[in-house]
């Protein structure tokens, strides 16, 4: 059985998902698997991931039968068919670092510990790195995360031992509320203080939008987490405010 079970899903990623597989086979931790869950793709995505499979039987591709356009499809797919005590997350367009999974998995010991993340690098469409590093505090709870998503998914991994199989609603943002239910439960997120992976920038990316975010955060304080009024005015202040210190850093 994998110890880690990595779940990708990908829509017409034939450009860039060849570079994000082979980053997890060059993962120097190696019991894992690999879930690949297609998205309606129509380009040559299937074909790509097949060369792979025949190569490696760790890696597996199911395909979602209704599109949603939203990654938390595919992503609940994946980790249905899921076998790995420990969930992580990486999208077909982006680069996990050599020693990932070997940096993060040891910060699980912590009995506390349910989510471990790390710093990233944006690049842009070409693969070509930004100076900057996206950094984050060294550890979260969940009044913390409340003030704004720190944990990039492509660096985010749960354990299942500790929190059972969590999955991500069909709504935007669907990574920071899945990782505020998970700390709910009086859990922390850790980090390792490394870089360990490079996350594509899209023109095209449903993150990209900011003010959309704005609406997708109060969206999630107010019907998602069931706030009272007052408690998401708090927390929406602080989390305007954090946004616009970034802006300066």
């Amino acid at each position: 059985m994998p110890d880690v079970s990595i779940i990708m899903p990908c829509h017409n990623g034939g450009k860039t998902i060849g570079d994000a597989v082979n980053s997890v086979i060059n993962q120097t931790y190696g019991n894992w698997e690999l879930i690949i869950v297609d998205d309606s793709s129509t380009d040559d995505s299937i074909d790509i991931v097949c060369d792979f499979i025949r190569k490696d039987s760790r890696i597996r591709i199911y395909h979602n039968p209704k599109c949603t356009k939203l990654p938390a499809t595919p992503r609940n797919i994946g980790i249905e068919k899921s076998s790995g005590r420990y969930i992580a997350f990486l999208d077909c367009d982006d680069i996990w670092m050599p020693e990932k999974l070997e940096h993060q998995l040891p910060l699980f010991k912590n009995e506390q510990c349910g989510v471990v993340f790390s710093y990233y690098r944006k690049m842009n469409e070409d693969g070509n790195l930004h100076e900057s590093i996206v950094k984050s505090p060294a550890e979260v709870n969940f009044r913390q995360l409340l003030k704004g998503n720190c944990i990039g998914n492509l660096t985010g991994m749960y354990d299942t031992a500790k929190v059972g199989k969590v999955y991500q609603k069909e709504i935007h943002h669907e990574d920071y509320l899945m990782w505020l239910e998970i700390l709910r439960k009086g859990l922390i997120a850790m980090n390792t203080c490394t870089v360990e992976a490079y996350y594509r920038e899209s023109s095209k990316s449903v993150s990209g939008s900011k003010l959309s975010a704005v609406s997708w955060t109060w969206n999630i304080y107010r019907k998602e987490l069931n706030m009272p009024l007052a408690e998401s005015c708090m927390n929406f202040a602080d989390y305007a405010f954090h946004g616009v210190l970034k802006k300066f850093k």
